[in-house]
């Protein structure tokens, strides 16, 4: 009997000992998807698609998002794919970043199975950026420091969501006249995150960049090649550049002319190959980028961090600009850009989410208000029509609506708004 019952015993041991084992490695395998995805992995990688994402939905930011309206949002995307989102500010009176954290932080409670992840933006001025007082470009903001704390702050308290902290955005571009800063200000802070990693202050695998237009690093005017920018390349983790053959439309319009032998095409073939050429500046400029880095150092990655293309323009872009602006357009050009960088392992945070009336808010009309995949009303434009076809949208929902098609998905319609390049443009 006692031979019986050590034998039950020993096999009660082994059952719950087994139970608990396998618990165990369950939930390390759960931990491990939600914590030791690092941006190594999910940079370049297909299955991670990237977005620039702002939830702002009224004229203003003082009116911020609320952690529902995040977490609605947050929901379309994932279901678009979307698994890393690129913030911009960390600025103590705009909670809108922290905030993203922490709608991404309860929904992966709410469900173990939810991923996203964030490249965290924190932003960087010169002295007397956005003041009545000249701008110093050679002198930063003293609120960078501020700025540069919270980041590690937030990276901290959520590392399994923030994989990369960017400084500064667009901040050494000289077209950026009202805060641009020298090369020498984004080292300093790279260098001074890349000091945190190494003392443990910070998770080794975080990575740190600066996303910045292509010229400012090294793609374009040659005056942009000093030395700072050279130790720059080489203290980022990757670079992060820009490209905008939408605005290029306007700003250098050569490539977006209709060529001689083009001229007998029918219109569409006019739009569609005048896309393809978009595509491919955007690849030149790619190109650029990558011979200058790799010539300062050979083992860097690149990876675009903001592209896009609007759908309204009352300006530069519109009928009697450079015609550039509707959501066919759009919708060729997030097909192309998403396809080549897939194919070639480059992350493409394409800007952007959903559409953003603060940024033009005396102008409704304005361009910069119309970059979304998503407007104001729910309605996905042309380029994810096909997602709404595919039914992933379903039981979603935005300011209380469903997600539906522009145009009422009438391509019909939609082509009446769609213009043919102007190849008189002036400039």
């Amino acid at each position: 009997m006692k031979s019986i019952l050590k034998t039950t015993t020993a096999i009660l041991i082994f059952v719950i000992g087994f139970g608990c084992s396998s618990k165990k490695e369950e939930t390390k395998d759960t931990k491990e998807k939600t914590t030791t995805m690092t941006a190594k992995q999910i940079l370049g990688n297909a299955d991670y698609l990237a977005i620039s994402y702002g939830g702002y939905r009224e004229n203003s930011r003082e009116i911020q998002p609320t952690i529902k309206e995040l977490k609605e949002d947050l929901k379309i995307l994932s279901a678009m794919g979307i698994r890393i989102l690129r913030t911009y500010n960390v600025q103590p009176k705009l909670p809108h970043a922290a905030n993203v954290l922490k709608a991404i932080s309860e929904l992966k409670k709410e469900d173990p199975k939810f991923e996203m992840y964030v490249m965290l933006g924190a932003w960087i001025d010169c002295l007397n950026a956005w003041t009545d007082k000249e701008p110093d470009h050679n002198i930063e903001s003293p609120q960078n420091e501020g700025e540069i704390a919270r980041a590690v702050a937030l990276a901290n308290q959520y590392p399994d969501i923030v994989k990369v902290i960017a400084v500064g955005n667009e901040a050494m571009v000289k077209w950026a006249t009202s805060y641009f800063v020298q090369p020498s200000v984004i080292l300093k802070w790279v260098n001074h995150l890349q000091n945190l990693k190494k003392k443990g202050e910070l998770s080794k695998d975080l990575w740190i960049t600066s996303s910045d237009d292509f010229s400012s690093w090294g793609g374009g005017d040659e005056s942009y090649r000093v030395k700072d920018l050279e130790d720059l390349i080489k203290a980022v983790d990757y670079v992060s550049m820009h490209t905008y053959p939408y605005h290029y439309s306007h700003y250098a319009p050569d490539f977006w002319k209709i060529p001689e032998d083009e001229q007998n095409l029918s219109d569409q073939e006019k739009i569609d190959k005048a896309m393809l050429r978009a595509l491919e500046k955007s690849k030149q400029l790619f190109k650029d980028v990558s011979d200058y880095v790799k010539s300062i150092d050979s083992t860097k990655k690149i990876h675009i961090g903001e592209t896009g293309w609007a759908t309204i323009s009352s300006g530069h872009y519109g009928e009697n600009g450079s015609r550039a602006t509707d959501q066919y357009k759009q919708g060729l050009y997030y097909k192309h850009m998403r396809e080549w960088t897939n194919k070639e392992g480059i992350s493409c945070f394409y800007f952007e989410a959903f559409d953003e009336q603060w940024k033009d808010a005396n102008n409704p009309l304005g361009s910069e208000n119309h970059f979304g995949l998503i407007n104001l009303k729910g309605e996905a434009k042309f380029p994810i029509w096909d997602l709404v076809d595919k039914g992933i949208f379903k039981g979603l929902m935005r300011n209380g609506k469903p997600i539906t098609k522009t145009f009422n998905g009438d391509k019909a319609e939609m082509m009446k708004t769609v213009l043919v390049p102007n190849t008189d443009y002036p400039r």
